[in-house]
């Protein structure tokens, strides 16, 4: 009987164990319970993973969306604010990123308000210089006067200066080393000095030197020291997110504004295809294929299918994919057996009979790509967990009494030397979600594995994120699914947790 092994406190952790009775199916779901209990934690560290690299990725969100959109309404000067909040709105980015934030008593509980990223990492630069939040803010926003009167007249005398000045004016917001300040407020009041009668945009200008001055004058670094924890509750985006995805609703993507859901349901269909053709078509050839390697361990027959495996799992799969596509693809080799283009350009009035010989022959290479090295691994691992169980004393008994071979490498052999190979089929889950994102990138094929390439160029990160959560979630499906494996093809698996 096999005891869970301590750790490092001592404890001892539970393991599958190989129980001498059958297993009882009150231990079976308990242990089924406590390992979908599992899932909660696990599930919360993957789902603040994905929600943190969000938050890290490159690219300002809400202007990855409207240029991807081609909104014209974003280059205009007068609406573009505008339209950039309405936007931040729709993606949640006006609220809190999390519960709470670990700060310092410089550091205002409310500068998520300050939505465009740029500026608001500004902001936390010159918190930094200076400590002092209220004289930060009234500097912040006296830049806004100085901008309107120039929006004013922007509208009456558009030329190239007024322009350009507004420009220097919108940089002041994004400007946080002295110098550069400095040479921007220089640069307006002499503008300003040029056009004498606009007062109001003297006087704009000048309030926004005083403030500058006010801030470089009375810093308050020693605030910066002090430790503050700032709570903002549920409403926040990590919740919204999470709330989100726990009702199916993964978002929108930036790219086009399409649900994720829809998107990752059209490229799912292609994968699915693709990858449970190859899982089913190696297991099926590789299963056989291992057990006569086994049996006929160490003759001409294993050490030539040894070698023909090892160079299989040896070849690169962009190599043979590329050739692949070179030589079957392309008329100029005369080969031209397969197609890679229109893979979903099958009319709609089409026969079962033309579906099926379309699909043949868009699936064909790429499926071979996929099933050649897992054939070769499979194999290898069938063949040395079925020899290893073959020394076993009783196959040896088996065999002793006159079974038939047939039933002794079937019925006593390859069920004892499952193991292995249910273990890589609870590897497989994630893999057949996420797919093969070489081959189908080579191949042109709109799956998962594709989309996921085109989101990262793109910078359509709730695709991204989305898929990583996915995966996870049936990486650990597919742990759980190998355990259940387990019992069902040795009895004495037994779910209990034992301790000496």
């Amino acid at each position: 009987m096999v005891a869970g092994t301590p750790d490092a406190a001592g404890h001892h952790t539970p393991l599958l164990v190989l129980h001498p009775t059958s297993r009882s199916p009150r231990f079976m779901l308990r242990y089924l319970i406590k390992r979908l209990l599992f899932f909660i934690p696990a599930l919360f560290m993957v789902s603040l993973v994905a929600f943190a690299l969000s938050k890290l990725a490159p690219g300002d969100p809400v202007l990855i969306m409207s240029r991807s959109r081609a909104d014209e309404t974003m280059r205009n000067l007068v609406d573009a604010e505008r339209v950039y909040r309405e936007y931040s709105r729709l993606l949640g980015l006006d609220k809190p990123v999390f519960y709470f934030a670990f700060s310092n008593q410089a550091f205002p509980d409310s500068l998520y308000r300050i939505i465009n990223p740029e500026r608001q990492q500004t902001l936390r630069k010159l918190l930094y210089q200076f400590g002092n939040w209220p004289a930060l803010e009234s500097y912040y926003q006296a830049i806004r006067p100085v901008e309107t009167e120039l929006r004013q007249l922007l509208a009456t005398k558009a030329t190239d200066e007024v322009i350009e000045h507004l420009r220097i004016t919108q940089g002041i917001y994004t400007t946080f080393d002295t110098a550069g300040i400095r040479n921007r407020l220089v640069a307006l009041n002499t503008f300003g000095n040029t056009i004498p009668e606009n007062k109001t945009l003297h006087t704009a200008v000048d309030n926004l030197q005083e403030a500058y001055r006010q801030l470089c004058q009375h810093p308050q670094r020693s605030r910066l020291f002090l430790p503050a924890i700032h709570w903002y509750g549920f409403d926040n985006q990590y919740h919204r997110w999470l709330s989100s995805c726990l009702q199916g609703n993964f978002g929108v993507s930036y790219l086009d504004g399409r649900p994720v859901s829809r998107k990752i349901r059209e490229a799912l269909r292609w994968t699915l295809r693709l990858n449970l053709t190859a899982i089913f078509l190696a297991y099926l050839l590789a299963i056989p294929l291992g057990v006569q390697m086994a049996r006929r361990a160490h003759s001409s027959f294993d050490r030539s299918m040894t070698l023909i495996l090892f160079l299989l799992y040896s070849l690169p799969s962009f190599w043979v994919a590329t050739t692949l596509l070179i030589f079957f693809t392309t008329p100029e080799y005369g080969m031209q057996f397969f197609t890679i283009t229109g893979i979903s350009d099958i009319p709609a009035g089409a026969s079962w009979g033309q579906r099926i010989s379309e699909n043949i022959r868009h699936m064909v290479l790429p499926v071979f790509c996929l099933t050649y090295g897992s054939l070769a691994f499979i194999s290898r691992q069938m063949r040395n967990a079925l020899l290893e169980v073959l020394q076993q004393d009783f196959i040896r008994t088996a065999r002793a009494k006159g079974l038939p071979e047939r039933v002794v490498i079937w019925k006593h052999g390859f069920r004892n030397a499952l193991f292995p190979i249910i273990t890589l089929f609870g590897s497989i889950f994630p893999a057949v979600i996420a797919g093969s994102v070489i081959i189908e990138v080579i191949f042109n094929v709109p799956g998962m594995g594709k989309l996921t390439v085109d989101s990262i160029r793109s910078q359509d990160w709730p695709m991204v994120y989305t898929i990583l959560l996915l995966s996870a979630l049936l990486t650990m499906v597919g742990l759980l699914v190998s355990d259940m494996l387990y019992a069902i093809a040795d009895p004495r698996v037994n779910y209990q947790e034992k301790t000496t």
